[in-house]
């Protein structure tokens, strides 16, 4: 089992959502909301300073799943590239 972890601005959630039900991937995740911090693509702290915020997906899936799932998520990071989407995987 590998343990993946995607952290992303919230205007591509359901960019990743739709991409992942095409792909019938993904089919179970725990959503975190709300997440701050700062990345490579700046700050994202939901304050009046800096609005945006990110949330992040945790799935445990195999590894040809991960692969797939991979696959989609730089998809859509190729057509965001500027809203930071990072994927992780454990």
């Amino acid at each position: 089992m590998i343990r993946i972890e995607i952290f992303a601005n919230q205007s591509v959630e359901e960019d990743l959502l739709e991409a992942f039900s095409r792909e019938q991937v993904a089919k179970s995740y725990t959503k975190i909301p709300n997440i701050y911090g700062v990345g490579s693509s700046g700050p994202r702290m939901g304050d009046a300073v800096w609005p945006e915020e990110n949330f992040s997906l945790v799935i445990w899936c195999e590894e040809d799943e991960a692969k797939t799932i991979k696959h989609a998520v730089e998809a859509v990071k190729e057509k965001f590239h500027d809203e930071g989407i990072k994927i992780f995987g454990f």
